[in-house]
């Protein structure tokens, strides 16, 4: 891994596994992890859902200022919101200094499992998740660099990615 000088960026839906599988990453390849909405959290003394009940404009704002704070840790591995494919200027900080790998797990399976508490676009109902999906998976697919599907275990996945960036 000494010739790999590029971050490893984790893009995808709310609930697809970027940060398990972001930390895992980091300490196989025994460098820093960073999660953006843990990172605004600890910025700004608040959590996300503090953060947007002042609307998603605040929140998408403070996203974009961490994502270009985050960047310049090279190299790294981060974790992103699910919304961060929302702004372009996002996408083209991130791949001036990485590699974005889409994280695609079958909806079903985050259906399942989140906690709609701790998401704030999700807090109604699960239901939303659906029309998020329809949002973004487009975006997800055009701004990535590669597609990893979470269906499978995450030492594996792991190992998949790192296959993809050697």
């Amino acid at each position: 891994m000494d010739s790999y000088f590029k971050n490893i960026v984790l893009i995808g839906m709310p609930g697809s596994g970027k940060t398990t599988i972001g930390r895992q990453l980091a300490d196989k390849l025994c460098i820093d992890f960073y999660d953006s909405d843990k990172y605004i959290e600890e910025a700004e003394g608040m959590s996300v859902q503090q953060i947007f009940q002042n609307g998603e404009d605040a929140f998408r704002y403070l996203e974009h200022e961490a994502v270009k704070k985050i960047n310049e840790n090279i190299p790294c591995v981060i974790a992103t919101g699910g919304g961060i494919v929302k702004n372009i200027e996002n996408i083209r900080f991130l791949k001036s200094n990485g590699i974005i790998i889409f994280i695609n797990r079958p909806l079903e399976d985050i259906i399942s499992d989140i906690d709609i508490g701790t998401r704030p676009l999700l807090k109604d109902n699960k239901e939303n998740l659906y029309k998020i999906y329809e949002e973004r998976i487009q975006l997800y697919k055009k701004y990535c660099d590669y597609e990893i599907i979470n269906n499978k275990s995450i030492d594996k996945i792991v190992k998949d990615i790192i296959s993809i960036i050697k």
